[in-house]
């Protein structure tokens, strides 16, 4: 399974409160595309999701399979299935790009086999593992003697994020504006590397402002226009493209 819902989601920061009573559901396999303005509470829902220790959650509850994650931490919920790839992913000098993958995996091994058994992948075998996924997302094995995203260009950063799914495999990746900051060849080539990852057994959402990066997804199945803090409309793909055309205000004043 991979489903993750939303109920009745009330998040204050620094006392301001910024979610506002979020409602959403997504099914196993499903692409959702989360829109709407600067400020609508789109990121900070993002944030909360993975246990951002600066947004606290006043009522409602995140559920991860029909099990409520809001007592779990970050790792925990990692571990749990849940991923946030970043709109802005740090460099990390010092840290390899393959050490710190496989680190990872083996953690999250760990967390599924139980810490009382050992990781059963070898060096080579992770290798190997990880330049299948590599030329899955269009990078080139000299990615993995780098450093954590140290030098790597915008869009390479965040074909590094969707390298993290395709290694980790989560059950539901929080996408936060995976289109930021490129240009048009690399927004194409993001959205490509991030069909290639989706699956049956996974669910997507991505965080956007712009229907572009939409157009090149394989899948597209739900679009929900966030506004105020709450998720204001839904729709199919056909949404974004209306969106695309007529503005959210055409989507905020609908719904007065």
């Amino acid at each position: 399974m991979a489903e993750l819902e939303i109920r009745d989601l009330h998040v204050k920061r620094e006392g301001k409160e910024i979610l506002k009573g979020v409602n959403l559901r997504t099914g196993s396999g499903e692409v959702h595309a989360l829109m709407g303005p600067n400020g609508s509470g789109k990121s900070t829902l993002a944030y909360t999701l993975l246990a951002h220790p600066k947004y606290e959650v006043t009522s409602g509850d995140i559920l991860l399979d029909g099990q409520s994650v809001l007592d779990l931490s970050t790792d925990e919920r990692s571990k749990k299935g849940l991923f946030l790839g970043f709109q802005y992913p740090v460099e990390v000098s010092g840290v390899g790009y393959s050490h710190f993958l496989r680190t990872a995996y083996n953690s999250l091994s760990k967390a599924i086999q139980g810490e009382d058994r050992e990781v059963f992948i070898t060096v080579r075998e992770f290798q190997k593992y990880l330049k299948d996924n590599l030329n899955q997302v269009g990078l080139k094995d000299e990615f993995l003697s780098r450093y954590l995203n140290e030098g790597f260009s915008g869009g390479e950063k965040k074909r590094s994020e969707v390298l993290q799914m395709a290694v980790l495999k989560p059950k539901v990746s929080i996408l936060d504006e995976p289109d930021s900051g490129l240009d048009i060849d690399a927004v194409q080539s993001v959205a490509k590397s991030i069909s290639e990852v989706a699956g049956k057994d996974s669910t997507i959402i991505i965080i956007t402002h712009y229907a572009r990066i939409l157009k090149f997804l394989n899948k597209l199945d739900h679009v929900h226009v966030f506004s105020d803090g709450r998720v204001i409309k839904s729709g199919d793909a056909t949404l974004a493209n209306e969106l695309e055309t007529r503005g959210y205000g055409w989507a905020i004043d609908s719904q007065a």
